[in-house]
């Protein structure tokens, strides 16, 4: 997923990419529901990668969830990031009084339950809403068969951990300097969301991009590496 990025900084950056446990290529047997049933264990994941290879003031890039496990792992171990970017993040999906989501608690409900039943379905309907740019059917297709190679169960499960997660508390700990990097046309993190992070984080920085839906590092890849390099070259 980040094919079309990592080597525009593999000249002066030590690139490290990986893939979740119970995700990709990772080894399935490692995954334990109980265990990943909160971002907290993906954070340490991150963590204890950062720690075998010894990272300092490193620079963390997450998409979406992801971006959520960057900031806590950020705050388990600090100095260990210096600068976190974060593509699409949201710190908590469900609508809250005032706070604004982007889903009711009826629409998550519906959501885990239509996965739960029907995966691959689920998948190849939601993939391209989720991807966006319509007039980009290959887009779509591709998020769509990355879904449907996940185990069902792992990705009901994850679903869950997703969009039952609350992370606006953790916004405030974060010392590192950040970058948000928002989409228009984004059903997953809209642009109030994009922007309750960027004022919840302290000087934090925020960038509106021209690029539609959820994955810009696909969709838009060069106008991502823009922003990215304009945030790396301002340390």
């Amino acid at each position: 997923m980040w094919r079309y990025i990592w080597p525009a900084f593999g000249e002066q950056f030590r690139t490290v990419l990986f893939d979740h446990v119970g995700a990709g290529r990772s080894d399935l047997s490692a995954y334990d529901a109980q265990k990943y049933s909160t971002l907290h264990a993906y954070a340490d994941d991150i963590v204890a990668i950062g720690r075998e290879l010894e990272f300092n003031d490193a620079v963390f890039v997450g998409h979406s969830v992801s971006a959520m496990m960057g900031v806590l792992a950020s705050v388990k171990a600090p100095g260990m990031f210096g600068a976190l970017i974060l593509v699409g993040p949201s710190a908590r999906y469900i609508d809250d009084g005032d706070y604004r989501g982007g889903f009711s608690r009826k629409d998550i409900d519906e959501l885990l339950d239509s996965l739960a039943d029907n995966h691959m379905g689920w998948s190849a309907a939601m993939a391209p809403v989720i991807m966006g740019n319509p007039d980009r059917p290959e887009l779509g297709e591709e998020l769509t068969n990355s879904f449907c190679r996940t185990d069902p169960a792992i990705a009901k499960a994850f679903a869950r951990v997703t969009f039952m997660s609350d992370n606006r508390d953790d916004l405030s700990k974060v010392t590192a300097r950040t970058l948000i990097l928002q989409c228009s046309d984004d059903i997953i993190a809209a642009e109030n969301v994009g922007q309750y992070v960027h004022q919840n984080i302290p000087g934090s920085n925020y960038k509106l991009l021209e690029a539609t839906g959820h994955c810009p590092n696909l969709s838009a890849p060069h106008e991502v590496i823009a922003a990215m390099n304009d945030f790396l070259d301002a340390r």
